[in-house]
């Protein structure tokens, strides 16, 4: 009988066939959709990751369970399926007081909504009520009871100059310049600060505590004129009208 083949020698040497490589990947494709079938699973499916509690911080004049009933956060759902921006989006269309919201998920079972709340700078009375004004130009809450330390806005437009600035800028334009004034002002001048008058996009002016007067012109130039206020004060304490319209010629007078 003849003797084995030069191939048969060479296939005992070399062990039995190698499985294909196309079975290799076969096994390692099934391998990971079965670990990926079980991460959605715990993710989705399983009663490990829900959402069980959540958590609010940062309120000053609402209250947590305001913030919680805006939200209306889908408790018992998966925690990742939670729309973080539509729970934002929620809560500052219910709660315009609210400025921003940090809305943030902690493993393994809860939301954290960490708020801002608006600050009135200006405040309009309608009626007996009165309308908070943030720092942005914002109308964003009305209150029956005036804030402490909040200046009230007097609109005080002429017919002559007070109209032209109505008809160029805007009611909105002339708020925001009141709003701007307000918040350049020192704080040792604005918790003295009763009214904020505006006459004309120029011409704003603010009542202070003592029956004193401060000329402030325009909103422009805010820093310079708040600085030059503080030193006029300093210079002149029994002054009671300051104008620095101009702050490079700043004046006083006792009357």
């Amino acid at each position: 009988m003849a003797g084995p083949t030069t191939a048969e020698r060479q296939q005992k040497k070399s062990g039995p066939p190698r499985p294909p490589r196309a079975r290799r990947l076969l096994v390692v494709l099934f391998l990971v959709a079965l670990l990926a079938t079980g991460v959605l699973w715990v993710l989705y499916g399983s009663p490990w990751l829900r959402l069980e509690r959540v958590e609010v911080s940062g309120t000053e004049v609402l209250t947590p369970r305001q913030v919680l009933d805006a939200a209306d956060a889908p408790v018992d759902a998966p925690l990742i399926s939670v729309d973080t921006s539509a729970l934002e989006e929620r809560i500052r269309s219910e709660l315009p007081r609210i400025d921003s919201v940090d809305v943030s998920r902690t493993w393994p079972h809860e939301i954290g909504l960490e708020v801002t709340e608006r600050k009135p700078v200006l405040l309009l009375e309608k009626g007996r009520k009165f309308i908070e004004v943030d720092a942005k130009g914002v109308r964003f809450a009305t209150v029956e009871r005036a804030p402490k330390g909040i200046p009230k806005l007097e609109w005080a437009l002429d017919r002559e100059s007070g109209a032209a600035s109505l008809r160029r800028f805007g009611a909105d334009r002339l708020l925001r310049e009141a709003v701007e004034v307000a918040g350049d002002l020192p704080e040792s001048v604005a918790r003295d600060t009763r009214t904020v008058k505006v006459r004309s996009y120029d011409s704003i002016s603010l009542e202070l505590s003592g029956d004193r007067v401060v000329e402030w012109g325009s909103g422009e130039k805010g820093r310079a004129k708040a600085a030059t206020l503080v030193a006029l004060m300093k210079a002149t304490p029994k002054a009671r009208h300051f104008d620095v319209s101009v702050p490079t010629a700043p004046a006083s007078a006792a009357s």
